[in-house]
């Protein structure tokens, strides 16, 4: 996949660049690709737009009716505040954008209510949601223990925000290394050790021949190069393995289109301020 970055204003020339997924795991929610013709600080860019601008769905507060857990009612709060939620991002809007003003309404608030009065753990699947489509994404997270004659009673109001805000609203995990470089002189090639030295199986020694079968799982750790000086490793100054690991409230894919969608709202506000 190409994609096109934007013309300058006065005779400038179209920036492009390619992008190639190499990795992908729905079971995970993981995906990894390679950005190839860019650059450090662009790459960099993206990642911190997915970190910090993609909204997802989390509880912000939190009205205590009966708790007799042996946890206070904030402890319990920050745990709930922490549980990552499925995002429809169709359905909601952030408060300070909805046509509320941020009074409260069912377009920008969710209520999950939580009524427990026996003993045992209190998991994440004990809170009911209004809306099926959001919900905590790992419901066997345990809260709370009650013991007999304990109780725990509440109403939660999960709203969308920004990473930028808290960590609660951060949508994964984003990180991203050089694409490497690997060149194998004759010398190299007799090198057994580099196969068995590699920690994430980049080479095999097969026939008496060294060769590379896993490029992409290099980190550049140099253990290869350290093994055998007849090989060399170096990271790209213009190709990018990028890595998303989503916390389940959206799928890697939805952050990715979203944060560009963000990215791209910038850029035009940016625009704007310069004229």
């Amino acid at each position: 996949m190409e994609a096109a970055g934007r013309k300058e204003e006065e005779g400038g020339e179209e920036y492009k660049m390619k992008i190639e997924t190499i990795n992908q795991d729905k079971e995970k929610n993981r995906i990894q690709f390679i950005v190839k013709d860019s650059s450090a600080y662009f790459v960099n860019t993206l990642r911190r737009v997915f970190m910090e601008e993609v909204p997802v769905m989390a509880i912000e507060d939190v009205e205590f009716r009966d708790n007799s857990s042996a946890l206070y009612d904030e402890m319990i709060a920050l745990r709930l505040g922490l549980l990552p939620i499925t995002t429809d991002l169709k359905s909601y809007n952030i408060p300070e954008e909805c046509t509320c003003k941020g009074k409260g309404c069912s377009k920008c608030t969710l209520k999950l209510i939580l009524s427990v009065k026996k003993s045992g753990i209190v998991y994440a699947k004990d809170l009911k949601s209004k809306d099926p489509k959001c919900k905590p994404v790992f419901p066997d997270t345990p809260i709370v223990k009650l013991l007999k004659g304990q109780s725990l009673e509440l109403e939660a109001t999960a709203v969308l925000g920004k990473g930028k805000e808290h960590a609660k609203w951060n949508p994964g995990l984003f990180f991203y290394q050089q694409y490497p470089n690997i060149e194998i002189s004759k010398e190299g090639e007799q090198c057994e050790e580099a196969a068995i030295k590699c920690p994430v199986d980049v080479y095999q020694f097969k026939d008496g021949r060294l060769n590379i079968v896993n490029q992409n799982n290099c980190h550049l750790c140099q253990a290869c190069t350290e093994a055998c000086s007849g090989i060399k490793v170096k990271g790209s100054d213009k190709d990018f393995i990028f890595t998303i690991e989503s916390w389940g409230q959206l799928e890697p894919k939805d952050i990715v289109k979203t944060g560009v969608e963000e990215f791209n709202k910038k850029l035009d506000e940016f625009t704007k301020l310069l004229k």
